[in-house]
């Protein structure tokens, strides 16, 4: 259905990106992590697509690059919104940006169930992406570390979608798409949990030692 509501924007995005190049990528990337719900997988694999088969002359890194600075740009944006428009305006305008109040009631539990390492594991969730800089934003969560996670996760997901660009093609479905997120969420616990029974756990127990080792 999205596809549908976007296809004249894609299909100008499609024309352009074989005249203007990167720019384009970033432009849409910015306005798909922003509260405009345009999906990525429009983005980034089409151009990795082109790119392989020589319709553009793109490269793999300079696309996954626009990627990450569009999805950083747009990410900022909806946070400093957020930050200086504050929750009570959200609450009351959101709903016109297609976030009303009970969308921000999950986004605040998940950022504060989560915290920073939230916004990382959003950044890899489709329909999270475009949401988890307002509850940041309202938390006034620091904007260095927002960015950070930001970027880490825009970069993995950035990736990932160019390298389906390349093996798949430009047209990825529905099923493909929940594979990849089953996928990076299996790998994102998997290291989560390797973090924190071998380097947390053995930091803090280590903490928690007099200095005659008892």
């Amino acid at each position: 259905m999205l596809k549908k509501l976007f296809a004249p924007l894609i299909a100008w995005y499609l024309a352009a990106l074989k005249t203007a190049g990167y720019p384009v990528i970033v432009l849409l990337m910015t306005m798909e992590s922003s509260v405009l719900p345009l999906p990525s997988e429009v983005i980034i694999p089409p151009a990795a697509h082109l790119a392989n088969t020589g319709q553009i002359p793109l490269n793999y890194v300079g696309i996954v690059l626009c990627g990450i600075l569009g999805s950083w740009l747009g990410a900022t944006i909806v946070y400093w919104c957020a930050r200086l428009a504050g929750r009570p305006l959200v609450l009351r305008y959101g709903k016109f940006v297609l976030f009303p109040p009970e969308k921000l009631a999950k986004a605040e539990s998940w950022s504060a169930q989560y915290g920073a390492a939230g916004i990382f594991v959003a950044r890899l969730l489709p329909g999270a992406r475009q949401l988890v800089g307002i509850p940041a934003g309202i938390a006034k969560m620091d904007y260095k570390l927002f960015s950070i996670f930001t970027i880490l996760g825009a970069g993995i997901w950035c990736t990932v979608l160019c390298w389906l660009g390349v093996k798949v093609g430009d047209q990825i479905d529905k099923g493909e798409m929940h594979k990849v997120v089953l996928s990076l969420l299996a790998f994102v616990a998997a290291a989560g949990a390797l973090y924190y029974f071998f380097v947390h756990r053995p930091m803090s127990a280590g903490g928690k030692k007099t200095p005659e080792g008892k």
